[in-house]
């Protein structure tokens, strides 16, 4: 049973906690490779997704995650509610919290609405995603995916190489895997850091080639432009060139180092199509593993009402 009502990031969760939830979403993850999709954790238990941006992944895993184990789901996008007449994010957690919901899942454009969302519901608040801040259970099916091809995320180097400054993805991984005891190595254009990462855990390298270098797990992380304002790096095909992942890069990694991305994948530019479809690639097993985790962090947040 996790220790909180809610699930808004990773910066304040324990080692503890993420451990039980990794171990939970094990067990999901085993069901489901079973095709055992009709669980009854969630029966009789209301979940509403609220997305204010676009997703696939992660929207559907979760509306996967809470159909598998028994839940009522409504998906709500910003666009199509009554927030296009002027209804605010307080409003809105009001309306749902009167119809009863237990669980509102949300995906906000700006950082810290899931937290200003969990002080005025009732229901529990799993973030999935709020601005630049935190992805937690991104970073938590990154770490079951690490976890399953690993004795332990204790130890182990991770390589971060991509859009740090913009990724919320790169911070929820940063304050996971360093809580449970991985090194975690960052390597982005300057533009492309953010201030004070250093002071959250993350070692900054100077090279693709130094940020790799004996890494158990590399993970490029996408290009987001659509936050961004321009002239933080001259054209995609330089991006590539000088700071993409590639098969000579990857040399410099430990022999059968993973290779990972959150996704969707720009393919020539974060990874080469090579690494992408390669053996050791795990981008395909990340999607499975976002719905074991999503399944176990609604089953923990509610466990103790059942």
């Amino acid at each position: 049973m996790l220790k909180r009502k809610d699930l808004l990031g990773l910066y304040d969760v324990s080692a503890e906690e993420i451990d039980e939830i990794l171990t939970v979403g094990a067990s999901m993850k085993k069901l489901l490779r079973q095709n055992i999709k009709k669980l009854p954790h969630l029966q009789g238990k209301s979940v509403t997704t609220l997305f204010y941006e676009n997703s696939t992944r992660t929207r559907t895993s979760f509306e996967l995650a809470a159909k598998y184990m028994g839940a009522h789901v409504v998906n709500i996008a910003a666009d199509s509610s009554s927030v296009t007449k002027g209804e605010t994010l307080v409003d809105t957690g009001k309306t749902l919290d009167a119809m009863r919901n237990d669980v509102i899942i949300i995906r906000h454009p700006m950082g810290g609405a899931p937290r200003l969302l969990a002080k005025t519901v009732r229901a529990h608040v799993v973030n999935a995603g709020d601005g630049m801040n935190e992805h937690p259970t991104q970073a938590l099916l990154d770490m079951l995916t690490m976890r399953e091809n690993f004795p332990a995320l204790k130890g182990l180097t991770v390589a971060i190489l991509g859009d740090i400054r913009h990724s919320r993805v790169a911070k929820s991984n940063l304050f996971g895997l360093t809580k449970m005891g991985a090194n975690v190595r960052m390597y982005a254009p300057r533009t492309l850091i953010p201030d004070g990462i250093e002071r959250m855990g993350a070692k900054i390298c100077s090279s693709r080639e130094a940020a790799v270098e004996g890494a158990d797990v590399v993970m490029g992380l996408r290009i987001q432009l659509e936050r961004q304002h321009g002239g933080l790096f001259p054209s995609l095909g330089e991006y590539a060139k000088y700071y993409g992942i590639n098969e000579s890069v990857m040399q410099y990694a430990k022999p059968g180092a993973l290779v990972m991305h959150p996704g969707p994948v720009n393919r020539g530019v974060e990874l080469t199509s090579a690494l992408i479809d390669g053996e050791t690639s795990r981008i395909e097993e990340q999607v499975l593993s976002g719905v074991a985790v999503r399944m176990a962090v609604l089953f923990l947040l509610t466990k103790e009402e059942l």
